[in-house]
């Protein structure tokens, strides 16, 4: 695809004010649906970014803005959450463009909690896929709206029929498309805005909105008879839009278009920036905090480390709730009754930043820490409340770490608690021995651990096999029936960073054992923030 230039626009704080100008969305989908590309051209409109060139591409145009780490570029995939922000028209949107690979499945759960709202990509060839089908049953528990974009109708795509039927029938969601394909593949002339009557052509000299009597010169006799006919079925067969329904997560506006080269796209956006809910009211421990309030209020969702190799950064990513956060505020870290002077917050253009003076809820904003923020903290200007919904989640694989150099042992211990601390790993330190024990969802996820101890921490570590198979928290309504547990099974027992009891078992059969012979005791795959 030839490049393409962006609107003329500087890269600046965004001017809208108030939660009523924001839009916070996700994008989630399948790997290699399209989503990483759709992401450069939503910047490319809102002007945060200049080019938009092919993903795929050699050398250094096969990196998408907002894929920055040295394993995304290699691969060509998403396996960290970028939070972009940018403007178009009168709004503010941020996106979070969230891990597509299934081994990240945690980081997105996380990345979710801070979306109001989500655009599902799929693969027109391909239809609902496993990974979207996780990431929607994720957006489903929250009540998040779906806007879905059929992408890659310029290459041979199922029938559009076949794939809102999918939809409806493996989602349980109402469909209703607000613009309908002409053709696919070689054969593909645009599509017919069911809103508007106008056609939208697909042509090399870009794309084109004419009038419905002009659709004759983009389509043969044959072509606009198999288009009426669609449309005519279409308005039939499924339901209008209807504001409310998509609100509620009841029904999923569905587009057609291609990412690649940068069709419908921007009425994808247009649907975003007037259908999208404003910043939504978020659960706490004792209360919902409504983004109206005065006071300020946010949690963190995410902390990055080493963005800048250079500057040994770290970064806490918050989702504002409520209040008008201004630069230079002192906010009380929950749990730890400290409170943190935030002098240089930060918004995000993919790997550029900016300091920003203010902020709304809905907005991302990056305070830039020493360790002190971690994931699942809540900031305020005083209430002691704890948002919800950012809990860990037992690993999957657990492995031993085996350092070769034992001069470099504390230096091990820092970089898997930082990591620990960013969510990219679950570490436990076992009661007895001392081999630290790192658990993850995926495969991917120890490589990209073990890539980063090389390159940010200089330390070469090795991965062997735990002898266990899971891992659960310890809880029980009395004490006394935790440490008796934890006394019977000192060799089976871990802590994880809060020093929080946790059974390793070496099996599903010895999990149900413990459970059977200690029934007073809870073994919890997820363990929530409460401090």
């Amino acid at each position: 695809m030839s490049t393409a230039e962006a609107p003329a626009a500087e890269l600046s704080a965004p001017k809208a004010h108030g939660p009523q100008t924001r839009r916070t969305f996700a994008i989630i989908s399948h790997p290699d649906a399209g989503k990483t590309t759709l992401t450069e051209h939503l910047l490319l409109l809102g002007g945060a970014i200049r080019l938009a060139g092919q993903v795929k591409a050699r050398g250094d145009n096969r990196r998408a803005r907002s894929d920055w780490m040295k394993i995304e570029q290699q691969r060509g995939i998403s396996v960290t959450t970028a939070v972009m922000t940018f403007e178009y028209e009168d709004v503010t949107f941020n996106l979070l463009d969230t891990p597509g690979h299934e081994d990240f499945s945690e980081d997105t759960y996380r990345t979710l909690t801070a979306a109001d709202s989500a655009v599902m990509v799929i693969d027109a060839a391909k239809g609902i896929e496993a990974q979207t089908r996780k990431l929607f049953e994720v957006c489903r528990l929250r009540d998040i709206p779906i806007i879905t974009f059929v992408n890659k109708m310029d290459r041979e795509a199922r029938d559009p029929f076949d794939l809102i039927e999918e939809v409806a029938d493996q989602l349980a969601l109402d469909t209703a498309p607000v613009m309908w394909p002409a053709g696919m593949g070689s054969r593909f002339r645009g599509c017919f805005d069911l809103r508007t009557d106008d056609f939208v052509a697909f042509t090399d000299q870009g794309n084109q909105r004419v009038g419905h009597n002009a659709i004759a010169d983009y389509l043969d006799e044959e072509e606009r008879s198999e288009l009426n006919e669609n449309v005519e079925l279409v308005r039939e067969a499924c339901p209008q839009f209807d504001l409310e329904a998509y609100r509620e997560g009841h029904l999923t506006p569905v587009f057609f278009g291609s990412a690649l080269k940068n069709f419908a796209v921007e009425e994808l956006l247009t649907g975003v920036h007037h259908w999208a809910p404003q910043p939504r009211a978020q659960a706490a421990t004792t209360r919902e905090v409504s983004p109206e309030e005065k006071k300020v209020s946010g949690f963190v969702f995410k902390v990055q480390a080493n963005m800048d190799p250079n500057h040994r950064d770290r970064v806490a990513f918050m989702r504002l709730c409520s209040g008008k956060f201004r630069r230079g505020m002192k906010l009380n870290q929950i749990g730890t009754g400290k409170t943190i002077g935030i002098h240089n917050p930060i918004l995000f253009f993919a790997q550029n930043r900016e300091l920003v003076d203010e902020a709304f809820p809905g907005d991302i904003i990056g305070i830039p820490n020493h360790g002190v923020l971690r994931v699942g903290d809540t900031l305020t200007e005083g209430e002691e409340l704890q948002f919800t919904g950012i809990p860990s989640f037992a690993p999957e694989i657990l492995q031993r770490v085996r350092l070769d150099d034992p001069m470099k042992l504390k230096h091990l211990r820092r970089a898997l608690e930082s990591l620990a601390e960013e969510g990219v790993t679950q570490v436990f330190k076992p009661m007895i021995g001392a081999q630290w024990i790192i658990g993850v969802v995926g495969q991917l996820q120890l490589e990209v651990l073990k890539e980063r101890i090389a390159a940010e921490y200089n330390i070469d570590v090795g991965l062997e096999p735990a002898p266990f198979e899971t891992a659960r928290w310890v809880y029980a309504d009395n004490d006394a029936d935790v440490k008796a547990f934890v006394d019977r099974n000192k060799g089976a027992m871990a802590e994880d960073r809060d020093g929080a009891p946790v059974f390793l078992a070496k099996s599903g059969w010895e999990l149900n054992y413990a459970s059977e012979k200690f029934p007073n005791v809870r073994f919890e795959a997820t363990r929530e923030r409460t401090t």
